[in-house]
């Protein structure tokens, strides 16, 4: 056996350093491991409530309480409240991607690409409840600052698959209206625009669906929406009001997702 796995190693060097490799990272992959679990607190602790009982308190008995389905309509109105929210700053999100799009383009700006580039990675970095937090210190509680959260960071978002869009358009539509002595106005106008608007309305749906989700955590700060109630029910352990809150948003998200796949087959 030492004869066959020496002769293969001759035959192949790289086999040998290919298993020393894998053992190494094997190895630092297991204290690493052992690590994580040595210094974190996995065990079990008894609780009344079991993961069975918590699914039926959450999914089943929100349907037989009274009180529970008294709370719906203020739970529609708060999610309604939502989609606005995520309507409202998606739709700015779409509208101000365009420029920085255009600047992240290397096909449209060149060297200036980098720079638009690091602006979009720049407002990406920050998660939609920081930015939550940040607004909602600026504008105080309610749905501007969840407007703002949704928007500024849908910027980063749609602005980069924008860019995307734009560097794999057909150049020599853009050529030939550069030849024919158009400006750069009219070339972006008459030869880009029309071949990126299928994909990044698309896109811009797509995000819509996305900031729904996204929408619907924003509460917790502050920031409006169906989350300042969930939290509330959930600090209270009303957690049939929390189920109930859960399935609005479950049916609510499962149409847009349905609508938004439908839309952007017919556009794309």
């Amino acid at each position: 056996m030492d004869k066959q796995q020496d002769y293969l190693y001759m035959k192949d060097p790289n086999r040998k350093k290919y298993w020393i490799k894998f053992f190494l990272v094997t190895a630092i992959l297991a204290v690493l491991y052992f690590i994580a679990f040595k210094y974190t607190d996995i065990s079990y602790k008894s609780n009344d409530n079991t993961i069975g009982s918590m699914f039926k308190r959450l999914f089943w008995d929100p349907f037989f309480i009274e009180e529970v389905r008294a709370e719906l309509p203020y739970i529609i109105e708060k999610m309604v409240e939502t989609i606005f929210i995520a309507y409202a700053g998606t739709l700015i999100a779409a509208l101000l991607a365009v420029p920085f799009a255009f600047l992240a383009a290397k096909n449209m700006s060149g060297k200036f690409s980098s720079t638009g580039k690091f602006i979009l990675n720049a407002i990406r970095a920050f998660p939609e409840i920081i930015l939550a937090i940040i607004f909602v210190g600026s504008f105080g509680l309610g749905p501007i600052a969840g407007i703002m959260a949704i928007g500024i960071h849908s910027i980063g978002m749609l602005g980069k698959l924008y860019s995307e869009v734009i560097e794999s358009i057909d150049m020599s539509v853009v050529e030939a209206l550069e030849a024919s002595g158009a400006n750069k106005l009219q070339t972006i106008w008459h030869g880009v625009i029309p071949q990126v608007i299928p994909e990044c309305s698309s896109y811009a749906i797509y995000r819509f669906e996305i900031d729904v989700r996204a929408s619907s955590v924003l509460g917790i700060v502050g920031a409006g929406g169906i989350g300042a109630p969930l939290i509330i029910a959930a600090q209270m352990r009303d957690w049939e009001l929390v189920g109930m809150i859960l399935i609005v948003i479950i049916v609510v998200v499962t149409i847009i997702d349905f609508l938004s796949a439908y839309l952007r087959k017919k556009i794309v």
